[in-house]
């Protein structure tokens, strides 16, 4: 029986039912979170530059773009709406999958809910479907396919949202299968691109990819079943022979689901979720010691996984998206500013010249294993070295809503969606929003949930920086 086949059954089988409340509740939360990020990240650069290549100008279909008053074909607002969730790099990921999970099944979810007639309810079930199946095939491919440069929010997203569509239109076991086995045809995406536009895209291709692998299976499409684990398939061409272990991707299935235990990341700042331990250290410091000003700093150290190292080491970041995988300017900003906002990641803000001016004392490297264990690869400690020879020092294990037995609390979760959701919608509608998705699973229909949104302000622009580090709400070290 092929992988596509045993996966197809675990997906077709899945009831809503069967799910723990625990699953409904992060699953809500996923909602919340994702809706939240993509209201504010239809403003940015990407996913209206996408809007205008392909003319999505005038209302042609059933399915929201974000952001807008408009209405295209699912397909498309698949893609816009995958991109604009990922553009600010502030939803979640998955820890097993390696990649943005719910960014990439929401936006497919949603447009193929309105375009199909699903519910509430059906769209959890099918989020729960989908988040499983991505998580499952990334305890099979990683962290190799990781390392390799291979980014999972595409490349193994591709498999979570056919898998979450699947469900959400009933296809039968065999269709399932297809979509799966197409998915391989469709799985795209390197960490090379990483700091541009183009990873966002790839939360917005294979949203779009994912959903029409389930169209396609569901009119009669052919794929070869075996082409998952075929000598030319997936595993093969993606990770390359003996670099993959099938077995661990459909056992123990559901027991937990995913999206219970480890759970989904969560991340309280809007940059590479590599950069978090290391923002979180930083602002230990803060906390104990008060705000760094730039000329009382001779040095700072700080040190996290090699892993997440490899895509975050950058000294000098030369654009607002590369200043959101650059851990040193993310740590710069924390000590200096004692926070971490959108503001830091838009427009010129990231040549601000107190920042710029102590970028060269800040200097990242790996941790050892006297620091963390091996398998830890979600720590950070920073180190603080003062003109006056003083030094201070923060370290912790993982940072906060890393997974979920060390949850942000929902209140928090919460404002953060009104913040981002105020930036796309009038206050009413934010409200409305917020009310609907915490009773989702009641709503007879997707479009229930839709409707507010369509009186977002479709204007563009970024806000301009408006930080003042002496209002910060902390005193300054001398």
């Amino acid at each position: 029986m092929s992988l596509a086949r045993q996966l197809a059954e675990r997906i077709t089988a899945l009831r809503y039912e069967d799910l723990p409340p625990e699953a409904v509740y992060w699953s809500k939360v996923a909602v919340l979170d994702t809706v939240g990020v993509a209201l504010a990240g239809a403003k940015e650069g990407a996913p209206g530059i996408i809007e205008e290549v392909l003319e999505l100008h005038t209302n042609s279909g059933p399915s929201l773009i974000l952001g807008t008053n408009r209405r295209v074909g699912c397909l498309d607002a698949a893609l816009v709406n995958g991109t604009a969730a990922h553009a600010l790099d502030f939803d979640n990921a998955t820890n097993t999958m390696f990649g943005h999970a719910s960014a990439t099944i929401l936006p497919a979810l949603i447009a193929a809910g309105e375009a199909f007639g699903a519910s509430g309810r059906e769209v959890l079930l099918a989020h729960v479907a989908g988040f499983e199946t991505g998580a499952r095939i990334g305890r099979g491919v990683n962290l190799h396919h990781y390392e390799k440069g291979w980014h999972p929010t595409s490349t193994l997203g591709v498999f979570a949202v056919a898998a979450a569509c699947a469900r959400l239109l009933n296809l039968s076991v065999a269709e399932t299968e297809t979509a799966l086995a197409l998915s391989t045809s469709l799985a795209a995406g390197t960490k090379a691109n990483f700091g541009t536009m183009t990873k966002p895209l790839h939360a917005g291709q294979c949203a779009r990819g994912g959903l029409l692998a389930a169209l396609l299976a569901r009119k009669g499409f052919t794929a070869n079943p075996e082409a998952i684990e075929h000598k030319q398939g997936f595993f093969n061409v993606f990770n390359g022979p003996g670099n993959y272990d099938a077995a661990r991707i459909v056992e123990g299935w559901g027991n937990p689901f995913d999206i219970v235990a480890p759970g989904a990341c969560y991340k309280q700042y809007p940059s590479c979720a590599s950069t978090h331990a290391a923002i979180d250290a930083a602002l230990t410091l803060v906390r104990e010691h008060g705000l760094f000003r730039t000329g009382a700093i001779a040095r700072v150290d700080s040190w996290i996984s090699a892993q997440r190292l490899a895509h975050t080491n950058r000294p000098e970041p030369n654009s607002a998206l590369d200043a959101k995988f650059s851990v040193q300017y993310c740590v710069a900003c924390a000590l200096l500013d004692g926070q971490l906002l959108f503001e830091h990641f838009e427009g010129d803000a990231y040549r601000d010249p107190a920042v710029r001016g102590l970028l060269p004392r800040v200097h990242a490297a790996p941790y050892t294993g006297k620091q963390f264990p091996p398998e830890n690869h979600l720590g950070a400690e920073v180190k603080v070295t003062l003109t006056d020879g003083r030094t201070f020092s923060a370290k912790l294990d993982r940072p906060l809503g890393r997974t979920s037995a060390n949850p942000i609390p929902f209140e928090q979760i919460k404002a953060k969606f009104e913040n981002c959701a105020r930036r796309g919608l009038a206050p009413d509608a934010v409200a409305a929003v917020s009310c609907a998705i915490e009773s989702f699973e009641e709503l007879g229909s997707v479009r229930d949930f839709t409707t507010p949104l369509e009186t977002a302000d479709s204007g563009t622009g970024n806000a301009k920086r408006t930080l003042e580090r002496e209002e910060a709400g902390v005193t300054s070290i001398l």
